[in-house]
């Protein structure tokens, strides 16, 4: 089991919803400073807080949080976008792609040198609709699926460089994005909670409400999780030939 306590937490989209129920659970769990990355000014009351203004989609403002960011043991990609379209604007796919795809590989891809000095763990907050798009929401479903593949991609990746890379499934869950979606939606303090827990208890992919959980077993059971080790073992054994 590796603790929150003590480590260094970067969180994206921290002054809403999961990301901001993510802040308060790593303070709870002991952090000792939790970054909080936001695209409007924010303030917190707790002194381990150091807030960061950061679109994840602004070059300029990732290279300032770089310089500011110090140390790191855990980057949370947790913002994101999501809007009801039909796929008939091109414009809406590229601003979720963005966003949920490009925002999670230049933020890891910017942190990665603090990531692999802590043998730290990247998180990414994905959603059931990587497994099957939700008509109402197409580009949002591509962009988390595309996101998926690139979770998986850096596991394999980055293992062999100290850094875990978890990622996370969650469903409906009560916040202002999914304000309009008539479902049963969890908390998003159970959410933060239950992604904590998987990530200290290192689980690679973290089903974190009850929705998400009825996917668990048949996922780490799957063909498709057997090839991802498989693939994931052909990239460690090409390292370790390059080595010899």
């Amino acid at each position: 089991m590796i603790p929150i306590t003590g480590k260094t937490v970067l969180i994206t989209g921290a002054n809403r919803g999961i990301g901001q129920a993510l802040l308060e659970e790593a303070l709870r769990r002991g952090a000792h400073r939790v970054y909080a990355g936001t695209r409007e000014p924010f303030t917190h009351p707790d002194e381990r807080v150091t807030p960061l203004l950061l679109d994840v989609t602004d070059a300029a403002q990732l290279r300032q949080a770089v310089r500011t960011v110090s140390s790191l043991d855990i980057l949370v990609n947790n913002a994101g976008t999501a809007a009801y379209d039909d796929l008939s604007d091109r414009a809406v796919l590229e601003r979720h792609l963005a966003v949920n795809l490009f925002g999670v590989h230049d933020l890891t891809q910017a942190f990665l040198p603090l990531l692999v000095r802590s043998r730290g763990a990247v998180v990414n907050n994905l959603s059931v609709t990587a497994f099957a798009p939700l008509p109402i929401i197409p580009a949002y479903s591509i962009s988390k699926a595309a996101a998926f593949s690139l979770t998986q991609s850096q596991r394999a990746l980055l293992a062999g460089r100290g850094v875990r890379v978890h990622a996370v499934f969650v469903g409906p869950t009560d916040t202002d994005m999914s304000r309009e979606f008539d479902a049963p939606k969890a908390s998003p303090g159970s959410v933060a909670r239950a992604i904590f827990d998987g990530v200290e208890n290192q689980e690679e992919d973290i089903f974190p409400d009850l929705m998400s959980q009825t996917m668990a077993a048949g996922w780490r059971n799957s063909p498709a999780k057997a090839l991802e080790r498989e693939y994931a073992a052909m990239a460690t054994a090409g390292r370790a030939g390059s080595q010899a």
